[in-house]
């Protein structure tokens, strides 16, 4: 305990003597924890997704292999069916259940409350699947009846003001059908993947959609519990031909993906797993122990430095007898002790900071000091951040040789120099490579998001249809004209930038009935090509009054160059309607290929029928001269005029196509923020031994100054051996960032070119901010009175 007190009193005394070096070297390390410790907490959402279902080790979801001449394509949709025929004729599979895919948003009324709300159609065996716990109601019978609803407690205090004594209560979906509430479930966590605000018997979708019957309708998810000591390799044997079995001439084959690999290891090529989001929590986790090892290099650099203002403490410290362990001991436990003062000052940072943090991620972390395993984490990195930071200072400080210390002979500091420029050199390599990073993941997001995507997204919105407004679509757009701030209006069933409905049913004159190619379909109105920009490059549109029996279709140009030579336009293109009927129609026009669904790759074909009856959404150019403001009050009016009974909502287009980019977007963000924190770190440390080095030669440049030497001549002096050192740091990272973000770009079809400018701007960039933060401690020595600074020693 005695010694602990001494190395305190000791630890403090030194402190307070060099109180620039010990802020900087404490600030430093403070950064360094606070950037592990968001990295932490949001590497530790990640990796705990879905961790609230008890279950969750048993859990699967089907997905399906699909092979298109091939080419396999992986997809989460899967027959109605195909659940009930798993649970029962494979052994193993304990329970299964089916949900709806898309989350539906329906408008509820309770009362004088009108809301929408999303949600999906479920089985009953939901619950028992997954750790969905009830506040009210029985989990053993969800819905009593089939009008039944659960939902969550946020969603009961939307709907009802409160928690309690809602089962039982009625509320009107769609201003039409009385649902009545069976169930309050716990909010679910928001590291869940199975998110909604209530659920409703799958049975009501069933019967909504008659074609789920047949085992060629892909259009559900799947669910299925295994056994505790089922055997996976087995049952993903029985699936892999499953459907054909039950479905003559399928050519998806089913298999269990395990619940543990859905947020983290979700993408699949050519039907094999080939990453996910695990990628950017490696790497995001990897840049933050680097960015908390360039912290502990400034610690090293700066200890270093002042070694000769403690060489004659050590001398004298070995002479009474102190040995070189001990010595080292002390050292490392002031490291220590700097190191806990950094832990606790990174600690009331990462209050100020997570709250921006969250919202750069979209999250929602704390801090969470209460949980062992946080106060573990941030006592173990503090640790490992004050060893391994005071390792090479206490071995270097404490082999100082007594003898020539106290007769004033300064002892050799050619390797702690090297050593130190070495340090120095990797700071910056580390942060001109994320500058470099940062740049291109910018630019790589701004190539795709200007690509020529074949329609015009800007100053268009989406709304669901609610209510009359597909009956009352003539008056609508009517009205809508009137406006003049409108330009169109369309019906579409299908978000234009999203996947939506495919078949590899279609055929034409000419193709082999053996070969699988996945064609997209919509159903539009005839003003959809019009109103998204769209353009037709050869035949023609849609008539304004089409009939609605799918006799003439429009079709994308990749779809024309598969039909064969010569123009598409005029051939047949063949569509089963039903199990034994065909759907001949006469193609009228081909469209310009246009960019959806991956917006990086290149779109699969596209067959468009005019078929407006099939429509769930309605688009709406709004003129471009017109404030957006204004055009969505009036939109607002007219919908409010003609469709009374629901609230008036849409989406903009641009924002769908902006959500697309969330994991890029997100490493762009992340990166940015990296890269100026290593930048702020390295600088801190360069900081320091600018002002070291300036201190250290104040006699010589006193007599450089009585010689006549300049103020510029004495700053350019004393900043060229730094500025060599980044120049050294940007040869060594502009290599490492090629090749990292060459690697990087390979993951994406359309890509950009990596330029050598980017690199160029780095290293200058670096440059500068080296020369503007040694500067400051250049000029003010060089601005000292040459008098004083010969009187000083």
């Amino acid at each position: 305990m005695m010694m602990l007190k001494n190395y305190i009193k000791i630890s403090f005394r030194h402190l307070w003597k060099n109180k620039t070096y010990s802020f900087l070297n404490i600030f430093g390390l403070a950064i360094g924890l606070v950037c592990a410790g968001v990295i932490f907490l949001w590497v530790e959402d990640e990796v705990t997704y879905d961790s609230s279902h008890v279950k969750k080790d048993r859990i699967y979801q089907v997905w399906e292999n699909w092979n298109y001449d091939g080419n396999i394509r992986t997809f989460t949709s899967t027959p109605a069916l195909l659940a009930d025929a798993m649970k029962t004729e494979i052994p193993g599979i304990t329970q299964t259940c089916r949900t709806s895919e898309q989350t539906t948003n329906l408008l509820f009324t309770f009362g004088d409350k009108k809301m929408y709300a999303g949600g999906i159609y479920v089985d009953a065996s939901l619950f028992n699947i997954f750790t969905l716990p009830f506040t009210e109601g029985n989990a053993a019978v969800p819905f009593p009846q089939l009008y039944s609803i659960v939902v969550t407690e946020k969603t009961a205090r939307k709907f009802f003001g409160d928690t309690k004594n809602v089962v039982g209560k009625t509320i009107t979906v769609d201003n039409a059908q009385p649902y009545v509430v069976s169930g309050v479930i716990k909010d679910i966590p928001e590291n869940s993947t199975l998110k909604f605000e209530w659920v409703a018997p799958f049975e009501i979708f069933f019967n909504q959609n008659p074609y789920l019957k047949n085992w060629g309708a892909n259009s559900v998810d799947t669910y299925a519990e295994l056994a505790p000591h089922a055997d996976l390799t087995a049952i993903n044997h029985k699936l892999q031909n499953f459907i054909a079995a039950h479905n003559p001439g399928a050519i998806n084959q089913a298999f269990l993906f395990s619940m543990n690999n859905w947020r983290l290891r979700d993408q699949f090529t050519d039907g094999k797993q080939s990453g996910g989001r695990i990628e950017y929590v490696r790497l995001f986790s990897l840049i933050a122990w680097i960015i908390l090892f360039i912290a502990c290099i400034n610690f090293m650099n700066l200890s270093t430095a002042r070694s000769e203002k403690r060489a004659k403490e050590v001398g004298i410290r070995k002479v009474v007898g102190a040995g070189k362990s001990r010595l080292i001991t002390q050292f490392i436990g002031e490291a220590l002790f700097m190191s806990m003062l950094a832990a606790v000052m990174a600690v009331l940072l990462l209050f100020l900071v997570l709250p921006a943090f969250n919202a750069l991620v979209d999250k929602r972390l704390s801090v969470g000091l209460n949980e062992p395993m946080h106060l573990i984490w941030l006592l173990g990195i503090t640790l490992i951040c004050g060893v391994l930071a005071g390792s090479y200072p206490s071995l270097y400080l404490s082999s100082f040789n007594p003898v020539f210390v106290l007769k004033g002979i300064k002892s050799k500091t050619g390797s702690a120099a090297f050593v130190r420029k070495g340090l120095v050199i990797a700071q910056f390599s580390v942060s001109i490579t994320l500058i470099i990073c940062t740049a291109i993941i910018y630019q790589q997001i701004q190539h795709v998001k200007k690509r020529n995507l074949g329609l015009n997204k800007d100053n268009l919105i989406s709304m669901q249809l609610q209510g009359t407004m597909k009956q009352n679509f003539a008056a609508i757009k009517t009205a809508l004209l009137a406006t003049g701030v409108i330009e169109n209006a369309a019906l579409a069933d299908q978000v234009t930038l999203y996947g939506g409905n495919n078949t590899d049913d279609i055929s034409w004159s000419g193709k082999s009935p053996t070969d699988k190619i996945l064609v997209s379909q919509r159903r539009i109105s005839p003003e959809f090509i019009q109103t998204t920009g769209m353009k037709i490059v050869a035949g023609s549109d849609f008539k304004p009054v089409a009939a609605a029996n799918g006799m003439d279709v429009l079709i994308t140009e990749s779809l024309e160059q598969l039909m064969g030579k010569g123009s598409a336009v005029g051939k047949t293109i063949n569509t089963p309607f039903s199990a034994d009927s065909v759907i001949h129609s006469r193609v009228a026009g081909v469209v310009k290929n246009y960019v959806y669904g991956n917006m990086y790759g290149s779109p699969d074909p596209v067959v468009f029928y005019c078929v407006p009856d099939g429509a769930n959404l309605l688009y709406v150019r709004m003129n471009a001269a017109t404030d957006k403001e204004t055009a969505l009050h009036k939109i607002g009016d007219v919908m409010k005029e003609l469709n009374p009974a629901y609230p008036f909502t849409y989406q903009f287009v641009d924002d769908q196509f902006n959500e697309m980019f969330t994991n890029e977007t997100l490493m762009q963000q992340l990166s940015r923020l990296f890269a100026t924190l290593a930048i702020v770190i390295s600088c801190l440390g360069l900081f320091g031994l600018a002002a070291y080095t300036a201190e250290r030669r104040t006699k010589e440049i006193g007599i450089r100054k009585v010689l006549g030497a300049s103020v510029s001549g004495i700053t350019r002096l004393l900043s060229a051996d730094f500025l060599k050192l980044v120049g050294i740091a940007a040869l060594i990272a502009f290599p490492v960032a090629w090749y990292t973000m060459d690697q990087w770009l390979q993951k994406f079809p359309y890509r950009i070119s990596i330029h050598y400018w980017v690199f160029v701007l780095a290293g200058v960039a670096a440059m500068l901010i080296a020369l503007l933060t040694i500067s400051f401690q250049s000029i003010k020595a060089a601005l000292m009175n040459p008098i004083n600074s010969l009187k000083a020693e």
